[in-house]
């Protein structure tokens, strides 16, 4: 009889740790891109921490070995100084990875406090602050970067903080919209008249709105931002030599087209990175958006 009474109530508590693994691990997140993209921004990260571990040699100082291909010596072949590519596209992660993830940050700041504060307020400041978004919006990306960038000189820091000016006003234009919409809601309405400010109003009742869709499009404007960072590196006005970076060493394969490996390994690494975190973004998308097939099938 004792038996019978307690097999019933072990039962809900055997099932609970499963119940509580699957909330947090929505649906979403254990499709197989979901996996293969956080496997292959887990790999790069290990890559980029182990970095003098993984590749032994020098990735700066030039040898004989010139144009080598690839070897059981040069994983990855040599470049036109005799460097060894496979270090120089392993410590070039330790370039490409974080300016990445740095300018994502900066521009993920700006954005947000420019776009909450236009989309909160309305009035006078938005339409300022919207004038200005309209200004960067008016020039093409790559071209405004390039520009700020030769003014201010050719180097990654330069080129950080002119791709950042010219992608904060992505997520001014989101926020704003997301802001605007969350503002118009009665529970927003009602803070407001019962006496909250407009700074608790907008960072407890408005914000937790926001970050979701916002952190979608950051993931996927990693990715993104790699690629632009390896786009001005390629045309010179990023990294310059002889620091190891992944379009930089793209541009040394055009000018040495015989030798394919020089730039196809670097391309491969920024390929796959940019595809890890597409991968992510969608997932993301798919676990946030409810009307998404994956986010409904997982409420449901």
């Amino acid at each position: 009889m004792t038996d019978l009474e307690t097999t019933p109530a072990a039962a809900p508590q055997a099932a609970l740790p499963m119940r509580l693994r699957r909330r947090r691990f929505p649906a979403s997140l254990r499709r197989p891109l979901a996996l293969t993209g956080l496997t292959i921004v887990l790999f790069w990260v290990v890559v980029m921490i182990a970095a003098p571990w993984i590749a032994s040699q020098d990735p700066i100082i030039p040898s004989s070995d010139l144009l080598q291909g690839p070897s059981g010596a040069h994983w990855f072949g040599t470049d036109q100084l005799g460097r060894d590519v496979f270090s120089r596209v392993v410590h070039a992660s330790r370039v490409s990875l974080p300016l990445g993830f740095i300018l994502v940050v900066i521009a993920v700041s700006i954005g947000c406090v420019v776009g909450a504060v236009s989309g909160f307020f309305g009035g006078w400041v938005d339409s300022i602050l919207m004038r200005i978004v309209d200004i960067v919006f008016a020039f093409p990306a790559i071209i405004l970067a390039m520009v700020v960038t030769a003014v201010l000189g050719p180097s990654l820091q330069n080129a950080v903080f002119a791709l950042a000016l010219v992608t904060w006003p992505t997520y001014a234009r989101v926020v704003r919209g997301l802001v605007m919409s969350a503002g118009k809601a009665e529970y927003v309405q009602s803070v407001r008249l019962l006496g909250a400010s407009s700074t608790r109003a907008l960072r407890k009742d408005v914000a937790p709105n926001v970050v979701g869709p916002v952190l979608v499009l950051a993931t996927l404007d990693i990715g993104n931002a790699v690629l632009l960072l390896a786009g001005l590196s390629f045309l010179g006005l990023g990294a310059q030599p002889p620091d190891p970076e992944w379009g930089a060493m793209v541009s040394e394969g055009t000018a040495n087209f015989q030798a394919w490996w020089i730039g196809t390994f670097p391309g491969l690494a920024i390929f796959t990175v940019v595809l890890a975190f597409n991968f992510i973004g969608d997932s993301l998308r798919d676990a946030i958006d409810p009307r998404s097939s994956w986010g409904s099938g997982e409420r449901s």
